[in-house]
């Protein structure tokens, strides 16, 4: 089974996640594709982070109606920061016939040479590289790439975040059960 890696804070899981899911699925031989929440990423704060199981839960809810997609906690049972090599060699290990992928936006492509171990991820590893406006892929590590060309929204979680904190609508830029949950449980807000 071919499975595409998409690691992300998802603070929180938005419409523009999943609109590069949908199309990579569409335009690649992935059977799945998994979303591996960080529980903290070593290039992140972690201040603004919600709690790691909420935005499992969130990211689970988003996706809940399409098969091809997969919540993974699997980092949060790994050592912190969370590292793409430590968690990927768990994978091979755990999921031995499984055929890995990694999807990454052009933007980290630029920065995979500061990452922890990045010669094994590029030496073991096919990158599906989503294009990022003002991030152009130059490939001089020798690594394995797919481009591709994803339909791009200009929303970011931080931006959700900010909505959310002044009380506006996070109406269309998350799923509709997303934008619940938030509102239910006051994940992000001020008032809690």
């Amino acid at each position: 089974m071919k499975i595409g890696l998409f690691f992300g804070s998802f603070n929180p899981i938005h419409n523009g996640h999943l609109i590069i899911a949908n199309h990579i699925l569409n335009e690649t031989a992935l059977d799945k594709i998994w979303l591996i929440i960080s529980p903290q990423n070593p290039f992140k704060k972690s201040g603004s982070l919600l709690n790691t199981y909420d935005r499992l839960h969130l990211v689970t809810k988003a996706i809940e109606n399409d098969k091809r997609l997969k919540g993974s906690d699997i980092e949060f049972h790994l050592p912190k920061p969370s590292y793409t090599s430590a968690t990927l060699t768990y994978l091979k290990d755990k999921y031995p016939r499984y055929e890995f992928s990694i999807i990454i936006g052009s933007d980290s492509f630029q920065n995979l040479v500061k990452w922890k171990n990045y010669e094994t991820i590029v030496n073991n590893y096919e990158l599906i590289i989503y294009k990022r406006p003002g991030f152009e892929v130059i490939n001089n590590i020798g690594a394995r790439v797919s481009i591709m060309n994803a339909p791009l929204l200009e929303i970011s979680a931080t931006y959700i975040r900010e909505l959310i904190k002044k009380d506006k609508s996070i109406k269309y830029l998350v799923p509709e059960s997303i934008e619940q949950e938030v509102q239910t449980n006051r994940f992000y807000s001020q008032k809690k």
